[in-house]
């Protein structure tokens, strides 16, 4: 027999203890403890062991399996693999009850989830909107879609879980008043602003590194809002994650070597600079460790281009290969940061348009915007 009551108990606690209940939607708090985690997690979740994911099955380790869906407040419980990577989740727990007080919603919206992975989320918002089918929930996966209506149904909850691409939207159950992804997005599809009235919200994990706000124009022909928290989200169901470092940089030498100049540890400890460059650089993936009093940065673009970045006692170097010059590009977008007085998470924001989609900095009417905002660095010859 599982004990669930103490590790829901230490979770709450701990959420308590860093602030990640959202004081302005107290409900979320009472939400998550009458729809409790376990009830639904799937009888398999996965765990790195340090070499590849390791199946962990419910009933061959029950606590071992209740710990993973209870492991704290930042940790997302992994439900499915795909070619060896995890391709759904059940998201961390302070994530979840961030972008649901993101949504500001309230009893009586009509909602569009897109991604309903295990259901749990689609079940807070439809404890929060109540009954009659107000939450529509959109999954890619049959199985998925599957697993995540029957937990529901059992849950006592009213909701309608559809298959379908979630780019495009439910027309059927349109007009929405919120709509919440529970995947990451680069371009926000306009189907999910032409589905909402004038004023509906729309949140979305942005870039697989924070979450978005946006409100729909009176007009409905636009949508714009703030960024409002930083987490890493998986990607669409189908979209490639690009190649691994490995496979980009090989086995050559590299094509240039030059001083590298600058410390790296704000690569490690600075999420707005981090948000910056993932702003800046949408394509480029970067992975950092502390090393000899300094730090390590290897840049890659999925494609054919990279960067090892050097900053300790021992070296101070940039290494690169490819068509791109990737250090070069990190330097030119680190330094207008710098140029910016260095811009938070929170002064970026996003606005939608049927055929464009821009983000900016501070000022939505004044900008700078990108993707023009950063100066190109010196191409590779």
């Amino acid at each position: 027999m599982i004990e669930f009551a103490e590790r829901r108990q230490r979770l709450a606690e701990a959420m308590e203890a860093d602030g990640s209940w959202p004081d302005r939607s107290p409900w979320t708090r009472q939400a998550v403890h009458v729809l409790p985690r376990h009830h639904f997690a799937p009888e398999r979740l996965w765990v790195w062991d340090g070499k590849a994911y390791a199946a962990v099955d419910r009933c061959h380790s029950p606590d071992e399996w209740a710990d993973l869906v209870y492991a704290g407040p930042h940790a997302p419980a992994i439900t499915q693999l795909t070619a060896g990577r995890p391709s759904s989740s059940m998201s961390a727990p302070s994530i979840v009850v961030d972008m649901l007080d993101s949504l500001m919603l309230d009893e009586g919206h009509r909602v569009l989830e897109l991604g309903t992975g295990t259901g749990w989320n689609a079940g807070l918002l439809a404890w929060r909107a109540g009954d009659g089918q107000r939450v529509i929930s959109v999954e890619v996966d049959a199985a998925l879609a599957d697993g995540a209506q029957a937990r529901l149904k059992a849950a006592g909850l009213d909701v309608a879980v559809a298959v379908g691409d979630g780019a495009q939207g439910w027309p059927g159950g349109a007009l929405y008043d919120r709509v919440i992804s529970t995947y990451a997005v680069e371009t926000v599809p306009w189907a999910w602003v032409a589905q909402t009235r004038p004023g509906a919200r729309i949140v979305t994990p942005w870039g697989r590194l924070g979450h978005v706000a946006l409100t729909v124009a009176p007009d409905g022909r636009s949508a714009s809002g703030w960024m409002q928290g930083l987490a890493t989200f998986m990607p669409a169901a189908g979209v490639s994650a690009g190649r691994r470092l490995k496979e980009v940089r090989g086995d050559g030498p590299p094509d240039s070597e030059r001083p590298l100049g600058r410390d790296l540890r704000p690569l490690r400890q600075n999420s707005s600079l981090l948000f910056a460059l993932r702003v800046a650089l949408p394509d480029v993936q970067i992975t950092t460790r502390e090393q000899d009093g300094g730090a390590i940065a290897w840049l890659h673009d999925g494609k054919a281009s990279w960067a090892t970045l050097c900053s300790t006692a021992d070296d101070d170097m940039a290494y690169q290969g490819g068509p791109r010059r990737l250090a070069d590009e990190i330097d030119a977008a680190w330094d207008w940061w710098l140029d910016q007085g260095q811009p938070g998470l929170y002064d970026f924001g996003m606005t939608v348009t049927p055929d464009d989609q821009v983000i900016w900095v501070r000022d939505p009417e004044a900008g700078p915007y990108w993707p023009t905002a950063v100066p190109p660095a010196v191409p590779a010859a």
